[in-house]
């Protein structure tokens, strides 16, 4: 397939690796016998991707309680009362603040990119969280001997050693989560804070070299939990002049779910340079329907138009599960998903000579 065609992230976890993370907080099951079932979800998401054609695979997230919050496990310095996500259909997500410093994150990435790898012969890619996301874990009341000044200088460490061990690694790609991007513009529509966050990953990124960074991208998307979210009414005009300031290589793009896709491609072409390729999202998680491989083709040759093709990818809109618990998409149905996307990619290819 001569367009690229990639994962975002989350797959459904099966109900034995929910039902043992319930039986791990009980204390009813032990570390081990846990750390045993989501080995077979790990396995079992990667044999299921291969079976679709996806030509890179992921482990789906099946070990990570959040997209966002793995890096916080085993953290202690933490309290629950952080920011409230709040999403369209009325429910919430909450992160938690932590009370003291330094800031060290309590598990990287790497150890599931090399759990993964040992599995399949396939190009793996990475998904790592943002340090923008994580700057809101610093209390708005500040921390007596622990500036905020402080707190970002150690975060940027910590995503810096978060990526480069993936990259170390053997990582196909390493994506950073940036949802909270559309969503900056709800909490601040002055683009402010957005700036800031770019900023503050620019300052990551920065540290590598333009090698490394080819391989490095962004995901951005109005969030997608429990079919529902939270920034899907923010404008993409609003976002994407600061979104391409970032100095990463690749900008993977929730597509499908926009009311006039074609209005955002006319915006994206306009932004975009030589040197960054642009994956559209041809498949929408919050929408239960499966695509037809057809749609997905017809979506490819609209972006087509838009985005040189040598620089075009494909995505899905999301992660279909990015919160453990997120049961309202099944594995069979993201599954179903993920190669209509494969198999609608590599018909648009045909058709346009690829």
């Amino acid at each position: 397939m001569t367009i690229p065609t990639e994962p975002i992230g989350s797959i459904p976890r099966p109900e034995y690796l929910l039902r043992g993370s319930e039986q791990l907080a009980a204390g009813t099951i032990d570390q081990a016998a846990y750390d045993s079932l989501a080995d077979r979800a790990v396995r079992e998401t990667v044999e299921r991707f291969e079976a679709t054609g996806s030509p890179v695979v992921t482990d789906g997230e099946q070990r990570k309680p959040s997209f966002a919050t793995y890096p916080l496990q085993g953290v202690e310095a933490l309290s629950p009362d952080g920011a409230v996500i709040p999403f369209a259909d009325g429910h919430t997500r909450t992160l938690p603040v932590i009370t003291r410093g330094p800031f060290r994150y309590g598990a990287f990435a790497a150890p599931y990119l090399e759990a993964t790898r040992a599995l399949t012969s396939s190009p793996v890619k990475q998904a790592v969280i943002a340090p923008s996301a994580l700057s809101l874990l610093y209390p708005a009341a500040g921390i007596d001997g622990y500036p905020r000044e402080r707190f970002l200088a150690d975060l940027a460490d910590e995503a810096e050693r978060d990526i480069r061990q993936c990259l170390d690694a053997g990582a196909a790609s390493v994506q950073l989560d940036f949802t909270e991007g559309r969503l900056s513009l709800k909490l601040d529509p002055s683009g402010g804070l957005l700036r800031d966050f770019v900023a503050l990953n620019n300052t990551v990124l920065d540290r590598f070299t333009a090698e490394e960074r080819a391989r490095i991208g962004v995901h951005t998307c109005p969030g997608g939990d429990r079919d529902s979210a939270h920034s899907l009414d923010v404008d993409y005009a609003d976002l994407l002049p600061d979104l391409f300031a970032l100095r990463a290589g690749a900008f993977y793009l929730q597509l499908a779910g926009e009311a006039d896709p074609e209005r955002v491609l006319a915006l994206v072409a306009g932004r975009t340079t030589a040197d960054q390729r642009v994956f559209v999202g041809v498949t929408d998680p919050i929408d239960p329907r499966v695509e037809t491989p057809e749609e997905v083709r017809d979506r490819v040759l609209l972006a087509a138009r838009h985005i040189p093709v040598e620089r075009l990818g494909t995505c899905d809109d999301c992660g279909f599960s990015p919160f453990a618990d997120d049961t309202s998409t099944s594995r069979d149905i993201a599954f179903a998903k993920v190669e209509a996307r494969v198999r609608g990619t590599a018909m648009a290819a045909e058709q346009l000579g690829r």
